[in-house]
């Protein structure tokens, strides 16, 4: 019997090192570690405070910490990108939503990822319930009321936004209402939401998780929500199709979603678990406080839904309300006048060469 030569023993010990480090070969272990929540939003957000109330159960159920890491920037697609190219064994999830799956890749020239190919859903988790807010300084107290007050001051009103179902709200706000409004991106609604409340920017459209305690102690002023019925969690608060844009309709999702090419195995131990606490009636409380409609699935399921929305993205980001604009020369203005302090601005707002389109 021969024996083996140096060369042979070296290619023998790369191919068993990579057999170690396979993210199959350890399914059976999964988890033997902390797992990371990938929150493409900043702290306070929406998405933020969903993977704090799922991280503590889940991690009780699986015997692992959950630690989330938020990775804000360019509406979602920094944490994506980087969820994307992560080791596929489970430990790094991302708490996907419409603005990095169904939106950026449609928005930004430079975004590397495929929202369908490089990503394996987990689960979904639910849907955020959106509202048009405004600084309590303005006057006014419907939508009507601000269509009217916009037509009559052109130029003065602002409208932030935190992520791209802000985006989408504020165009098309302005494109059914005909009126002019300066649309002024964050990199989260918690920073834009502040600036509301300062003043700085007239109004926004922002879900109920990070809206409504501002509501509650009259720091903004809730007009009406974005979908074509009425929240039981606002049951007063009417929808902006009752309040005279005809067919205003307006939603936002979130999901968990691993890299592609994660073991199957898995998934299946993530989406068990994960399905169990979702549907666990204090975490639904939970959520429900913080106005989130809870709701898991399965990942053929949840997959099949991001390769729905992300053919809408497709679709609405082709439609006339998404032409380029002359906003960029407006809120140069801004930035020259000192209204928005550069810490409360997304970072990549006037740079325009980034931007597909200009909102």
């Amino acid at each position: 019997m021969k024996k083996n030569t140096p060369i042979a023993a070296a290619v023998m010990a790369t191919l068993f090192g990579a057999a170690l480090l396979s993210p199959a070969l350890h399914a059976e272990d999964f988890p033997s570690r902390p797992i990371t929540f990938n929150n493409p939003f900043g702290p306070g957000s929406a998405s933020d405070i969903l993977c704090r109330i799922i991280g503590d159960p889940l991690g009780a159920m699986l015997k692992q910490p959950i630690v989330v890491e938020d990775r804000p920037g360019a509406d979602g697609a920094v944490a994506a990108q980087y969820v994307a190219r992560a080791v596929p064994d489970g430990y790094n999830l991302m708490m996907a939503t419409n603005s990095p799956l169904s939106a950026d890749p449609f928005l930004y020239k430079d975004i590397t990822y495929d929202a369908v190919k490089d990503f394996a859903p987990v689960t979904r988790v639910g849907s955020f319930t959106l509202m048009l807010v405004v600084n309590p300084s303005l006057p006014v107290h419907s939508v009507k009321d601000l269509i009217a007050y916009a037509k009559a001051n052109p130029g003065k009103l602002s409208i932030a936004s935190g992520n791209t179902a802000g985006v989408v709200g504020a165009k098309t706000l302005a494109h059914d209402a005909g009126i002019d409004l300066l649309h002024v991106p964050y990199k989260s609604s918690p920073q834009a939401i502040e600036d509301v409340i300062a003043g700085r920017v007239s109004m926004m459209i922002v879900d109920f998780t990070v809206g409504m305690p501002h509501v509650t102690a009259e720091q903004v002023r809730a007009l009406a929500m974005t979908r074509l019925k009425r929240s039981a969690l606002y049951p007063d608060l009417p929808t902006m199709d009752e309040a005279g844009i005809e067919g205003f309709e307006l939603d936002a999702w979130a999901g968990l979603v691993a890299p592609a090419k994660t073991p199957p195995e898995v998934i299946a131990r993530l989406n068990g678990a994960l399905r169990k606490v979702i549907n666990n009636p204090d975490v639904q409380a939970k959520f429900k406080n913080v106005g989130f409609e809870a709701s898991s699935s399965t990942p053929e399921e949840f997959g099949a839904f991001i390769k729905a929305q992300s053919a809408s993205g497709r679709k609405w980001s082709r439609t006339p309300i998404f032409k380029p604009s002359d906003d960029t020369a407006k809120r140069a203005l801004i930035l020259r006048s000192g209204l928005i302090p550069k810490q409360s601005r997304r970072d990549e707002v006037f740079e325009p060469a980034r931007l597909r389109m200009q909102f």
